[in-house]
């Protein structure tokens, strides 16, 4: 039987969950992206660009760093490492008046944020110590939903009072604050021997992994369902702060609620759809989740008026919750117990290939329109809508193809 968990250990682990999407949401989806378009007068691909430029670099790297981590044992360290420099390219952010001095550091920074969840993810084993790993999992995505809409709330009177530009500096430190509990409380459970990482075998990994596509066909293509609609939700988290405000006509505070509203419709639907799993199962439930997305983009796309646009968020959240939920579930019936580590990290590459696709695509967009003034942002909305459409047509094949 294993042992129970030290609750310390547990908070302050699940407390760096809490850190994590207050950078996630305060700069990636909020501040930095209207710091670049409309304060420093720059377009959206060079936001864009330095957003997808930043997640090749994590693909490249979380084999490297999933190695190291499972060969050393070495978790708190990096994890410490990658936060701090974060924490301090945040910080800068705010002083900076030169745009791509900005971009610089965001890339750095998200880059660092991205890593860091590799060391974080290893380290819920030894903390949940077995036998607790779901509910020690649920902890924390129920604390970096509350981060999320609590570092918005802690930061907006030095918006208020300084502009964008001040929103960096408190951002930083509020994530150094909530992650120190888990630099200090959570400890790497054993000391390994000094191992040498063979980082061409990290990469084989993933190479023979892609090798597989004739025998996990139906695998691969749920994978690629994934990634399309992957890309409409990756890219929705950077840009939507700046459709909402070119597009819309969207005040500072009134972006805030609608993000808000979004983080609670996420709340809410991760709740929802983990049901829905259960009881309808996952080939209905994910239709459902389809069609959210369908409909909030759609939406998005034709809004002429604030009042429908403001359905748009809770929708798009509830989609946003869902879409984690019900995929994984799908890819753990599709994948042999024996393989679901290596299936489960081509899942978590194509998330990050998204990452890199998905921004590119909207910036290019807006970059060839650039004349059009806000008709550039809806078709750039509606290539997203696209793409959700393409994963929905290849899902209805996906489905008749079951025998």
């Amino acid at each position: 039987m294993s042992p129970a968990p030290k609750k310390l250990a547990i908070f302050s682990w699940s407390l760096y969950d809490f850190a994590n999407t207050i950078f996630s949401m305060n700069v990636i989806s909020l501040y930095f992206a209207l710091w670049v378009t409309v304060d420093k007068g720059g377009q959206d691909i060079f936001y864009s660009t330095a957003l997808s430029l930043s997640m090749f670099a994590v693909a490249v790297s979380v084999p490297v760093f999933g190695a190291i981590s499972d060969n050393t044992g070495k978790r708190q360290g990096p994890l410490t490492a990658l936060t701090l420099l974060c924490v301090i390219c945040t910080a800068l952010i705010g002083g900076v008046d030169n745009l791509w001095a900005g971009l610089f550091l965001f890339a750095i920074a998200n880059y660092c944020y991205q890593s860091a969840l590799v060391f974080y993810n290893g380290m819920m084993p030894s903390v949940s110590q077995g036998s607790h790993v779901g509910l020690v999992s649920g902890y924390g995505v129920a604390l970096g939903y509350l981060g999320s809409i609590a570092g918005m709330l802690m930061v907006k009177p030095y918006v208020d009072e300084g502009g964008r530009s001040a929103a960096f500096l408190p951002t930083a430190m509020l994530v150094l604050f909530f992650a120190l509990p888990c630099f200090f409380f959570v400890k790497d459970p054993e000391k390994k021997p000094m191992v040498k990482v063979q980082f061409k075998k990290a990469f084989s990994n993933l190479k023979e992994t892609f090798s597989k596509v004739k025998s996990y066909k139906r695998l691969f293509q749920f994978i690629t369902i994934h990634f399309l609609v992957l890309d409409a939700v990756n890219t929705i988290i950077a840009f939507m702060s700046v459709y909402a405000s070119k597009v819309i006509g969207f005040n500072g505070d009134e972006i805030m609620q609608f993000l808000i509203s979004s983080t609670v419709g996420a709340m809410v639907g991760s709740v929802i759809i983990g049901f829905l799993v259960k009881h309808k199962g996952t080939t209905w439930t994910y239709w459902l989740v389809l069609w959210l997305w369908i409909i909030s983009l759609s939406l998005a796309a034709l809004s002429q008026s604030e009042a429908l646009f403001w359905c748009v968020g809770p929708l798009a959240g509830v989609g946003m919750g869902g879409v984690w939920v019900v995929s994984r579930a799908i890819l753990i019936e599709l994948s042999p117990p024996e393989k679901l580590g290596e299936f489960f990290g081509l899942y978590g590459f194509a998330g990050k290939a998204a990452s890199i696709l998905g921004p590119m695509l909207w910036g290019s967009v807006v970059w060839a329109l650039d004349s059009t003034h806000t008709l550039k942002y809806r078709i750039a909305v509606s290539m997203l809508l696209c793409l959700v459409l393409a994963a929905a047509f290849i899902f209805r094949n996906f489905n008749r193809n079951i025998s």
